[in-house]
């Protein structure tokens, strides 16, 4: 039987990036993944999405050079050829975590494993490993609505095997993973309906954030419908309570995912007080001494950079390597919409709940010179202090290349810093950045532009 360090089962953003750290402190390591190697986020979510939001990008500025004075028509959209495009970016992708296994000598299975005590099995070929880590991550939500078992739906698993635009596409759920499908596919001819039966879309995000994504995504002219009740679906259609009937030629389930907790229940690992989850420490070590699970399935944010910052912490706790917990408020959250968006720790009433005596200022792109003169003034700055140390609590970002800039703000608080850094830091003119400037200096004294 083969001895091996650590196994690590799953090979998306938490799992090979967790093998490569433990490769590189002189661990001998295995990895085991029963699909894709990158897992979700590399086959069909992070990157498959972005490509296809890159292809709604080159429409849109087609149409926003028309409005200026350059004239242009697009002929063709050759949807088939777009999809090689993506299909060869995450096969890149792939080639590139093969080669950095091969680099750090991390040996790599393709089968599905269990577990019994510290031995793995897969592919009737055992492991015994001194420490177990577990990164299956999640699955598709799939809720019970009355006829969905007769139709074929869509699932955020699925939908990047499309090889046929189709004319008519209704996403049921809100959430960032379905307004960011609604942006990539409006652009290129396809009527997308968006079904949220909640009060409103994108309800994890600031108000103001829904407000203007809501308005971007009528603009492009995909019909946003809210508080819906369902009644059941049938083969070409979506029947509302109220009486409405939504036709669609695909239906797409984006309604959230479930954590992948069938090794858990395997080996009876302690699940969290909703059942949901992994139940871990502040280690990642579950209830079973040597056996370690992050991302997905311990809960948290459901963020692959959250899963690979996770295994980090992880392996420098197996490896004796001193480390502070993840600091939650440091985990930024991005939607890659038109415009961006990016956040990250607590909201004002967050801030307000734990006690803070809260000072906020938001600004518009708007008012910057840059803004104007690219067209991108849509979006704002927000930052969330408190009075007493100038402290960053949190803050929003809204407008292009948010998801880029929220790392400025986000150093700082990192390193400790306050609002008052920030404010003495000199921007470069014209830049989008220089809103940032602005904000915090509003927040001492008075900022120059407002």
């Amino acid at each position: 039987m083969k001895q091996f360090d650590l196994v690590v089962i799953g090979a998306g953003p938490g799992g090979y990036v967790s093998a490569i750290k433990a490769a590189q402190l002189g661990q001998s390591v295995v990895v085991v993944e029963r699909e894709q190697i990158g897992g979700a986020c590399l086959n069909v979510g992070c990157i498959p999405s972005k490509a296809y939001l890159k292809h709604a990008e080159w429409l849109l500025s087609i149409r926003e050079a028309n409005q200026f004075g350059i004239q242009s028509s697009v002929e063709v959209i050759d949807f088939p050829k777009l999809v090689r495009r993506k299909d060869k970016v995450v096969s890149a992708l792939q080639g590139g975590i093969n080669h950095l296994f091969k680099q750090n000598e991390i040996a790599y299975f393709k089968g599905e494993a269990s577990i019994a005590g510290k031995t793995v099995t897969v592919n009737n070929e055992s492991i015994r490993a001194k420490n177990i880590l577990l990164a299956t991550g999640s699955s598709p939500f799939v809720p019970p609505i009355v006829g969905i078992e007769e139709v074929e739906y869509l699932t955020t698993n699925t939908f990047f095997e499309l090889r046929k635009l189709p004319k008519q596409l209704v996403i049921i759920g809100g959430g960032v993973i379905a307004v960011e499908l609604a942006f990539a596919v409006a652009p290129l001819n396809v009527s997308v309906t968006i079904l949220e039966v909640a009060e409103d879309i994108l309800l994890t995000e600031d108000p103001e954030v829904s407000a203007i994504l809501k308005k971007k995504l009528q603009h492009l002219g995909i019909v946003v419908e809210t508080k819906v009740n369902i009644q059941r679906v049938t083969k070409n259609s979506v029947e509302l309570q109220s009486g409405k009937t939504i036709p669609f030629e695909k239906l797409l389930l984006a309604t959230g995912r479930k954590a992948n907790l069938a090794l858990p229940r395997e080996i009876g690992l302690t699940l969290d007080e909703t059942g949901q989850f992994v139940k871990v420490n502040k280690h990642y070590e579950t209830s079973q001494k040597g056996i370690y699970a992050i991302g997905d399935m311990i809960g948290g944010y459901m963020l692959a950079h959250a899963a690979s910052a996770e295994g980090l912490k992880a392996v420098a706790h197996m490896t004796g390597i001193p480390q502070e917990p993840l600091n939650q408020a440091t985990i930024p959250r991005c939607i890659y919409t038109n415009p961006e968006v990016a956040s990250f720790g607590l909201s004002e009433a967050e801030a307000k709940r734990n006690g803070y005596d809260v000072k906020v200022s938001k600004l518009p792109y708007s008012m910057m010179g840059k803004a104007i003169a690219t067209n991108e003034t849509d979006g704002f700055v927000k930052i969330i202090s408190e009075k007493k140390y100038n402290e960053i609590l949190g803050a929003v970002i809204v407008g292009s290349h948010a998801t880029e800039t929220i790392h400025t703000l986000l150093a700082v608080k990192q390193s400790e810093g306050r609002v008052n850094e920030l404010a003495n830091l000199t921007f470069a003119h014209p830049t989008l950045s220089e809103l940032t400037g602005e904000v915090t200096n509003s927040l001492i004294s008075k900022a120059i532009h407002s």
